[in-house]
């Protein structure tokens, strides 16, 4: 008789992520992802006490993985303009596999759930704030910096959409580097 593997708050907090990433907030369930983990609903109580407490924490992780954890990658390098180029070539090419941008776009939809708008709405502005940041390092005024920083965001969310939907209308494989360094040098013209 083989001994099953003991979860842990992560195994349950990363299969809620992908459920999430599969079909959103509704996907997120008790017994689903229990089946899935070949596990009891028990194990789950062990661990949260209801479905909302794993919803918080898959959000919490989708965060941290998908902003925190992508600034600190890109944060690694000095020369600002290669930080944009790195940040949105993990933004648009992906780079672990993390379901993060299937993530976004299947909350979309329920950005006002209670749960959610919090989440969607500091993730929003934490990466908005980077990317001014990075914009007025580049020698813009303020408001120039938060304009370029606005129109970056909503160009990458616009290529999830579309990479999502039609995937063979983005740049992939060796077309990538030259699609981001014409999005960072249209960014960054003065």
């Amino acid at each position: 008789m083989t001994e099953r593997k003991r979860l842990t708050a992560r195994d349950w907090t990363a299969a809620a992520l992908a459920a999430l990433a599969r079909g959103g907030i509704a996907a997120v369930g008790v017994e689903p992802i229990a089946a899935s983990l070949g596990a009891t609903k028990g194990s789950f109580y062990w661990h949260f006490s209801n479905r909302e407490a794993l919803l918080e924490a898959a959000l919490a992780e989708w965060e941290r993985i998908d902003t925190e954890e992508v600034i600190a990658l890109v944060e690694a390098e000095p020369d600002v303009r290669r930080r944009l180029r790195l940040l949105l070539t993990v933004a648009v090419g992906g780079h672990d596999g993390s379901p993060g941008e299937r993530v976004e776009l299947a909350l979309q939809p329920t950005a006002s759930h209670p749960l959610v708008a919090p989440v969607l709405a500091r993730v929003s502005a934490r990466r908005l704030d980077y990317l001014t940041a990075q914009f007025t390092a580049l020698g813009f005024p303020p408001a120039q910096a938060r304009q370029r920083s606005l129109l970056a965001y909503t160009a990458y969310l616009g290529h999830a959409q579309l990479a999502h939907a039609t995937p063979q209308a983005t740049p992939s494989g060796d077309a990538l580097p030259a699609y981001v360094d014409f999005v960072i040098s249209t960014l960054s013209a003065r």
